[in-house]
């Protein structure tokens, strides 16, 4: 069987799934309207409704092994309430306690540095906040896991909650020139 490989603009608001099986998400938004996907496609690394950014997809299940592991960088775009500090980033490189399913994690060494530019990304449709509620500031993180809501749960564990959550790179692949919801076919992840 010949498998197909996908990447997409996941946005705001859309489920990483295909099919609703359960009734509480009857109205929710998910990635089949963006495209005529084959059957057994599958997200890696799911998104959660909330954030944005590179998603991968396939119908292969061993791929998706492969990319959820950690020879595959994923590279996030955060923006936290408040003006972030030198001394929080530090916290977040060297590894921050979390929750996960009810036991406590430490969170491995990652690269985090604060960016020197907003980045540029399309309007989400809904707005972060008013500007009057104080500063936000936008700082890169890259980590080799993915744990569930990682990256919120890291950024409120140093006191500065993730407002916009935008995943810009997964190992050689970026979003660069795409636009949110385009859905692009490709003939690997390894590059």
């Amino acid at each position: 069987m010949e498998h197909q490989h996908f990447v997409i603009f996941k946005p705001f608001g859309y489920l990483s799934q295909f099919a609703n099986n359960d009734i509480s998400k009857h109205k929710k938004k998910l990635l089949g309207e963006f495209y005529n996907f084959p059957e057994n496609i599958m997200a890696i690394g799911r998104l959660d409704e909330k954030s944005e950014g590179l998603l991968f997809l396939t119908t292969d299940g061993n791929m998706s092994e492969l990319v959820r592991s950690s020879h595959f960088e994923k590279e996030y775009y955060v923006q936290v309430d408040g003006d972030i500090s030198p001394e929080a980033i530090t916290e977040l490189q060297n590894g921050v306690e979390i929750g996960i399913h009810g036991t406590k994690y430490m969170t491995n060494n990652c690269s985090v540095y604060k960016l020197t530019k907003t980045p540029q990304f399309p309007d989400r449709g809904k707005k972060i906040r008013d500007d009057r509620h104080g500063p936000t500031s936008w700082i890169s993180i890259t980590l080799t896991e993915g744990k569930f809501r990682q990256i919120r749960k890291m950024t409120a564990a140093v006191g500065y909650p993730t407002l916009r959550l935008v995943r810009v790179r997964i190992g050689s692949h970026s979003i660069d020139l795409m636009k949110v919801g385009e859905v692009k076919e490709i003939v690997s992840f390894i590059k």
